[in-house]
């Protein structure tokens, strides 16, 4: 029941972006890394990452899941902000200037889509208005 609600509500590509998205997460360890979809989640984003190849972007992101998985700082990390929080005050943000890209990339994707989604209701919003007010002006226009 929940997978086919999750199936009516994100598309293929919603659901590969959550999927990589997931691969970012510090819980259990880095439990969930593959560098692989992070390199795919990469190519959601060509503006920012396209002129890296995926090569550099597989070692760069082994380096760091090797570095943070090694670093009992990254320990019993819940979510992604936690993460962002401690690489920018370990500043392992500098070392590793990509994955932090990715990792607010990712941090703002739900503000941004939220944003977009109010801003298409307030626009059906007002064409419901629009189209009432001009309905309304046509029944009278036809009364009269």
């Amino acid at each position: 029941m929940q997978l086919q609600e999750l199936n009516n509500r994100f598309d293929e590509v919603n659901t590969r972006l959550l999927t990589c998205m997931a691969s970012l997460s510090p819980e259990n360890e880095f439990a969930a890394f593959d560098r692989e979809k992070l390199v795919s989640l990469t190519r959601f984003y060509p503006t920012e990452f396209g002129h890296l190849s995926d090569s550099f972007l597989l070692r760069d992101f082994e380096n760091y899941y090797h570095s943070v998985k090694n670093d009992e700082l990254f320990h019993g990390l819940k979510g992604i902000d936690e993460l962002c929080q401690l690489m920018v005050k370990t500043k392992v943000n500098l070392s590793y200037p990509w994955v932090y890209l990715l990792l607010k990339v990712v941090l703002t994707l739900p503000v941004a889509t939220a944003s977009v989604e109010r801003a298409f209701s307030a626009l059906s919003y007002i064409k419901n208005k629009l189209r009432n007010r001009l309905g309304d002006q046509f029944v009278n226009m036809i009364v009269s």
